[in-house]
């Protein structure tokens, strides 16, 4: 069996209200406009995950609800606090726990980046995988059946996009 993880940095958010806390941004237009093109991707590519773990904040939430409504079917999703701002290493400990053979994480930079860089055994050869810009999205297999089997370096890359692709 092969276990899919999708890594998605949210879409573009907005600092419209100078007041507004960072966990409360919301997505602006263009964040609005590139969240459903990469649901449709993943759609388009039959990457559409089993599972999702959402940052509790306002902009990773809204990417997911732009995302999920292409997405073709309902897809569960649990919103985890821990993820906001998460390093990698909370990333991944919370991927060695699930179940579900396709599991997408929305989460922030500099934490969710430096995760698909660490956890595939080759980059993908595309320019913007390095910055990981808003809505980047990465696909990664493992050649296993049990999430608590996967560390840095044993993903394949399997296909990354950024939203300016679409």
């Amino acid at each position: 069996m092969t276990l899919t993880l999708i890594l998605t940095r949210h879409a573009k958010s907005g600092w419209d209200d100078p007041m507004l806390a960072d966990h409360d941004r919301p997505l602006n237009p263009r964040g609005r406009g590139d969240a459903p093109k990469v649901g449709a991707w993943l759609r388009a590519k039959g990457y559409v995950p089993d599972a999702a773990l959402v940052s509790s904040a306002r902009r990773t939430q809204e990417t997911w609800d732009w995302v999920s409504a292409e997405l073709g079917r309902a897809v569960p999703m649990t919103v985890m606090p821990s993820l906001y701002h998460a390093e990698a290493a909370v990333i991944l400990a919370h991927l060695r726990e699930q179940s579900a053979p396709r599991v997408m994480v929305i989460g922030h930079n500099p934490g969710i980046g430096d995760c698909a860089q660490r956890i595939v055994n080759a980059l993908p050869a595309h320019p913007g995988f390095a910055d990981y810009p808003t809505c980047a999205t990465l696909v990664v297999d493992f050649p296993c059946d049990d999430w608590g089997a996967i560390g840095w370096g044993m993903g394949h890359a399997v296909d990354f996009i950024v939203p300016r692709d679409l």
